[in-house]
This record gives structure tokens, C-alpha cells and sequence, in this order.
């Protein structure tokens, strides 16, 4: 076999049915293995004592390290400016998240920092952010608009987002969020705003700026009847749709989403059980988000027994975004998803892998299977439960991106 990148004396971390994942296997682990690349793909699995004759224009040798699937970040606001520190403080006296929101802090105090910001402006502030996850051995992030909510400053947080991912060779996926807040020309009158909103998706979208949808479902944010006008044009478009459901109360925002078929509803603190029944028979993941969790001193514990039990699909994302979760370590959420939600080490690495591949819609990433994209992470740790276990530390080795490594 010809290869162009082979990775021996590994220990590999597949999170692939084939190698036993989800069917006794503990991450679908393969000891001391190798793993050959071919145009960008993962060409050939299995232990070095298997390993075919072969040339290989690259060899790594992962001396004993853990090989995984890249991580996947899958729910992102890191497209934003200015600061809301003042926000976190007033938190602490007391003050809550509605309270603030109510008296234009919040989504609303971002909107405006993001709309004066230019199009250099906000690229260089989100740039960071972007690159502190990618070298945290992240290679797909989803980013969201809805620091705008108007036509043109929606179009520059998506420009932006489009433009960190080519320059840096990562794949973003680019989700339309103009549903987050309403703006404050638009105070009094919800349904004229969702009118625009589904007014923009068609442009934004012809404009190749938007992979998917999502909106924000709380009582001081949209109703399930004004999402689901915006679904509907998503829907017209082919693009799938994503939801922030249940985070503040039981708005029944996941049921509408598994209604659509749709990808992932995130948040899920207040989740009912009917609409984990919708959720498991529409394939629908639930994305837990742990550090908003903890910024909040939220009490309220997403239903995790009752989520295995229905076989729904938990991903762990880091929420990075200014008010909430002001975090770009996904490995910190790892951590916060096993100590604070009780997920399994396990769970929490299937959580930022195959669970977030399919929370994005891509079915070829996030698992080592032959045939699927070589986007890989080689970490110096003893064992995989290691990436929940060492809080938020960077313990990435080298990152490899569509098959070739980043430095």
C-alpha cells in the first residue's frame, strides 16, 4: 500500500462501531495500531502487528500517545466584539441573566459592540478565540451569527466566520442565527422582526454564508410559532435547523425541533420527558453546554439518565460566547460535563467527536473509519479518560487537518 501520511505506535481512540464503540469496546480502542492516510482520508486501520508492505511519503510516530478524531466544536458564538465582564459581576450580586437582558445588557449589549465593529475589527477580536480552540486540537467549528440581528451586520459575522476557516484551513460550519434577540428597532413588534429574519435567510444563503439554522425558543427571546416560520423558510432552502430549547424554562422548543427533523437542541437544562421521545425518534442530539451551566449557577441538571435511556445522542460543546460562557476550552467542558452532568469520560470524548459530528450533519468526521476525513489529534496522555480528567489543560501532541499536520 501506498500511503501519503502513516501513523504508527499509536494507541487509537476510533469512537467507530467497527471497532467496537458503543458495543463494549471503551472508546472503540485499538492498542498499539497505525493508521495510513490517502488524499486527506483515512485509508487503513489497524494494529502495527497487521500493517500491510507499504511506502509512505510521511511517517509519525506517536510513540505510545493516544490517537483520536479531532474534536469538533459544535455550538460557537466566538464571532463577536466588546466585553460584558461588568455583566459577570452584576451576576454575582445577585442580579440575573433575565434581569440584565430585560435592561439592555445581554445578547443586546454585544449587538451593538458587533454592529460598530468593522469587518478588520471584528476579525481580529474573534481571532483568538478561533485559534485557542484549534490549538486545543479542534478542527471543526460551528459559528454562529446573531450578535447583528440587521441584514449587513449578520452578513459580516458570517463573512467573518467563513474567512477565519479558509485562512486557517478549519473547517467552520457557518449557522444563521438572526432569531437570537430582538433588536431594539424592533421592540413591541416580534413577528415584523421574524418577517425580516426570514426575509435575510435567502439572501445570506445564495451568498454560500449559511450551512444551517437556528434560533433562540425562551420566553425573552421567541415563541415556538415565530421559530417555526423561520424553520420553514430553512426548510424551503434544504438547510438543516438547530435550536436553543429548554434553557431557561420548558418552552417545548425541542419538540418543535425534532418536529423538523432538525440536527441538535442545545441547552436542554429544562427538557420534558415527551420531548426526549420526539428527540430519540428524530435523531435529534442534545448538546449540553456546561460552562454556560456553571457561568449561570444554574441548579437545574439536563436530564442525562433519562437521555441515555432513550439512546439520544449527547454532544459537548464550549458555547464560547461573551456573556455566558466567556470559554475557549472544550476540554475544560469536557471536564465540567463529566463532574457537573455526571457524563463518563467516555460520553464527554463521544461528546466532542462522532456525537458532535452528527450534531453538525457531517457523517464523516469525528470517528477514525476508513473512508472518513483524516482529521486527527495525537495527545500525550496515559488514557483517553485523561481529556477529562486534567481540567482544561492542553495536552495536544500534533493536530492533523484533512491529512496534513499543523505546527
Amino acid at each position: 500500500m501506498r500511503f501519503d501520511t502513516l501513523i504508527i505506535n499509536a494507541n487509537l481512540a476510533t469512537m467507530n462501531e467497527e471497532f467496537g464503540f458503543g458495543r463494549g469496546t471503551a472508546y472503540g480502542a485499538v492498542a498499539n495500531a497505525a493508521l495510513g492516510i490517502v488524499d486527506g482520508k483515512i485509508a487503513w486501520i489497524g494494529s502495527m502487528a497487521e500493517l500491510p508492505t507499504h511506502h509512505a511519503n510521511e511517517r509519525i510516530d506517536a510513540c505510545g500517545g493516544w490517537l483520536t478524531p479531532a474534536l469538533l466544536d459544535c455550538h460557537t458564538h466566538l464571532v463577536y466584539a466588546g466585553n460584558r465582564s461588568d455583566e459577570f459581576e452584576m451576576r454575582l450580586t445577585g442580579v440575573d441573566y433575565t434581569t440584565i437582558a430585560k435592561n439592555g445588557g445581554g445578547i443586546l449589549s454585544t449587538v451593538r459592540a458587533t454592529r460598530q465593529a468593522s469587518f478588520e475589527q471584528l476579525y481580529e477580536q474573534s481571532l483568538p478565540r478561533f485559534l485557542a480552540l484549534v490549538n486545543q486540537g479542534v478542527a471543526t467549528i460551528e459559528i454562529k451569527s446573531g450578535y447583528g440581528l440587521d441584514l449587513d451586520s449578520e452578513r459580516k459575522m458570517l463573512q467573518v466566520a467563513k474567512k477565519l476557516g479558509e485562512d486557517y484551513g478549519i473547517s467552520v460550519q457557518k449557522t444563521y442565527l438572526a432569531a437570537h434577540a430582538l433588536p431594539p428597532e424592533y421592540q413591541g413588534d416580534a413577528d415584523a422582526y421574524i418577517e425580516k429574519v426570514c426575509q435575510w435567510l435567502p439572501i445570506l444563503h445564495a451568498e454560500g454564508l449559511v450551512d444551517a439554522v437556528d434560533a433562540f425558543c425562551e420566553k425573552i427571546a421567541f415563541t415556538i410559532e415565530q421559530v417555526a416560520r423561520v424553520f420553514k423558510v430553512a426548510q424551503s432552502l434544504n438547510l438543516p435547523v438547530k435550536l436553543h430549547a429548554e434553557q431557561l424554562s420548558d418552552m417545548g422548543g425541542s419538540g418543535l425541533v425534532a418536529s423538523f427533523r432538525g440536527l441538535s437542541a442545545d441547552h436542554i437544562e429544562y427538557l420534558s420527558s415527551g420531548d426526549i421521545v420526539k428527540m430519540a425518534a428524530a435523531d435529534t442530539v442534545a448538546v449540553l453546554l456546561p460552562t454556560a451551566f456553571y457561568c449561570l449557577r444554574e441548579t437545574k441538571v439536563p436530564p442525562i439518565d433519562e437521555l441515555r435511556s432513550h439512546a439520544v445522542k449527547m454532544a459537548v460543546s464550549t458555547d464560547c460566547n461573551p456573556g455566558t460562557s466567556p470559554s475557549v476550552s472544550l476540554m475544560l467542558a469536557m471536564n465540567m460535563a463529566c463532574t457537573l452532568f455526571r457524563l463518563t469520560p467516555e460520553e464527554a470524548l463521544a461528546g466532542t467527536t462522532i456525537h458532535a459530528a452528527c450534531a453538525l450533519g457531517l457523517p464523516n468526521k469525528g470517528k477514525l473509519a476508513v473512508g472518513c476525513d483524516a482529521d486527527l489529534a495525537i495527545w500525550q496522555i496515559d488514557r483517553p479518560a485523561d481529556l477529562s480528567y486534567l481540567i482544561g489543560q492542553n495536552v495536544l501532541k500534533q493536530l492533523i487537518v484533512a491529512g496534513k499536520s499543523r505546527h
